[in-house]
């Protein structure tokens, strides 16, 4: 507990408000944001190099260049994506809305600009650029079909546990035969499970899912269609975990993590939800985390 301090607990407070608002007020955030100057609007995102502000200087780890990062590069999504709304009228996606998802997945799920953190509180880097996403992606673009409300509701449940309960036979199996997974001998309590459930959701399987469901597929079916668009996001998602586990190049890890995909991708597109697909992905890790490695 030494570590909840109160510049600490000021920064989270900072860098999760924006983050649950949009998720479960979305609507209500937009409408109102939508009615401010347009200049208010591109700059507000500056507010997210609060949180490294209070951390780095509270743990003697402050650079200006990380401060500049976090500062500039939320402001500069915001620009993007404003414009891209303005021009993109038939809201199939431009080369802005790609450019910004290169350092949002950059940042989001392999883990840049970590370094500027203490290794304790990494979470801090994934969370601020989700914030500068959503609010880019979500309330300025107004991008369509993303599904980022959080309010599970039980058209997510059906296809969010389907798709657990289609992929996981297939993984087990597959990474038994190739030695990548290997049972552990533990008991895990109701709760226990619930509380890592519950993070991996919100804090692993919703950021990965609004990236690279809500965002990528979603503006990839737009201009290839849904089979072409599942298919390529979980090679790429898969490929996203090439050297987790190891210093190397993980084919297994990138193998089950691509076909997990698929079956992400297929909870998402049922009803749009990215709800649905994260409960997938949390259940598959929350059961991977505790039973097999």
């Amino acid at each position: 507990m030494e570590y909840l301090t109160v510049p600490i607990i000021l920064a989270a407070l900072v860098t999760l408000a924006p983050y649950f608002a949009i998720a479960f007020w979305g609507n209500s955030v937009t409408r109102s944001v939508q009615r401010w100057p347009i200049l208010l609007r591109v700059l507000l995102p500056a507010v997210l190099c609060i949180p490294y502000l209070l951390v780095s200087i509270s743990a003697e780890r402050f650079q200006w260049q990380w401060l500049a990062l976090y500062a500039v590069l939320p402001v500069a999504i915001a620009f993007l994506l404003t414009q891209a709304r303005g021009i993109d009228v038939h809201k199939r996606g431009n080369w802005r809305d790609w450019l910004v998802l290169v350092p949002l997945g950059l940042a989001v799920d392999l883990r840049w600009f970590e370094a500027a953190w203490p290794a304790h509180l990494a979470v801090f880097n994934k969370i601020i650029l989700l914030d500068a996403g959503m609010y880019g992606f979500i309330v300025l673009r107004e991008l369509e079909g993303v599904g980022a409300d959080l309010r599970i509701r039980l058209r997510d449940l059906w296809p969010g546990l389907r798709e657990f309960l289609f992929y996981t036979p297939i993984a087990i199996t597959l990474g038994l035969s190739m030695g990548f997974l290997h049972w552990h001998a533990v008991w895990s309590t109701p709760w226990w499970f619930a509380g890592a459930w519950i993070f991996t959701f919100l804090f692993i399987a919703v950021p990965e899912e609004l990236f690279f469901r809500g965002w990528m597929q979603n503006l990839m079916e737009r201009r290839i269609g849904r089979l072409p668009a599942l298919l390529l996001t979980s090679i790429l998602f898969g490929l996203s975990h090439w050297n987790k586990r190891t210093t190397g190049f993980n084919w297994q890890y990138v193998a089950l993590a691509a076909l997990a995909g698929i079956f992400y991708g297929r909870a998402w597109r049922q009803n749009r939800r990215v709800a649905a697909s994260a409960i997938t992905h949390a259940t598959v890790d929350t059961v991977w985390s505790i039973w097999l490695h």
